[in-house]
């Protein structure tokens, strides 16, 4: 199955419910205000933004102020690429939320290019998202990334470029998680947490800039510990 959707213009909609493998789906919207619906999604009411079924490909592009992107995915060895192009916007995907396919060897690569966006992504939240690439990059001033894994074996890479920035990264699961940060700009605030299982994690932190709050957690089941 191939969908594929051009939309220009304010305040455009998206309806999205897929059941079924190896669909192909390019969403793409130019303009301001508009939205690709799930997770209770306002304004026209929509829901659900549903993919569900393995060996899918997605390619989201949203282009312009003011955008929402809410949905969840369902299945195995998803590809998956999002680009976000301007200020404002709103990114929450839940992947595999209650277990229904698995969530394994799957691909996310996010672009985000603007200020005062808001993205949070939960991968695997009771599955094990295993063999997991997931790759981020950032450039622009005042944004804020909150993303979890629930990881056995997987990569986290993530590359931001702009002032004023907030990562809130979680990783659980049972072992092997590793984080790769590259972040350039002053005033920036990281909380990394991680803690699988078998104590096995990994993480890298390049840092270049003034000022900023930086907490890291590695939890081995000793003594807990906060920021």
């Amino acid at each position: 199955m191939m969908l594929s959707a051009l939309i220009y213009g304010d305040d455009n909609e998206i309806y999205v419910s897929q059941s079924g493998a190896t669909a192909n789906i390019d969403l793409v919207q130019l303009g301001s205000g508009n939205m690709i619906g799930g997770l209770d999604s306002t304004s026209g009411n929509l829901t659900p933004f549903d993919l569900d079924g393995g060996s899918l490909n997605l390619i989201l592009k949203q282009i312009g102020d003011g955008n929402s992107f809410l949905g969840d995915i369902y299945g195995d060895n998803i590809t998956a690429t999002f680009e976000f192009d301007g200020d404002n916007n709103a990114f929450t995907i839940q992947a595999d939320p209650d277990n229904t396919y698995g969530i394994s060897g799957s691909n996310y690569d996010v672009s985000v290019v603007g200020n005062s966006n808001t993205f949070s992504l939960e991968t695997g939240t009771t599955a094990l998202s295993d063999n997991l690439d997931m790759d981020w990059t950032v450039n622009g001033d005042g944004n804020n990334f909150d993303f979890s894994v629930n990881y056995d074996g997987g990569t986290n890479f993530v590359d931001v470029d702009g002032n004023d920035n907030t990562i809130n990264f979680e990783g659980t699961g049972y072992a092997n998680g590793y984080f790769y940060l590259d972040q350039t700009g002053n005033d920036r605030t990281f909380e990394i947490f991680q803690s699988s299982t078998l104590a096995s994690d990994w993480l890298t932190i390049l840092s270049t800039g003034s000022d900023g709050v930086i907490c890291i957690q590695q939890d081995d089941s000793g003594l807990s510990v906060s920021c």
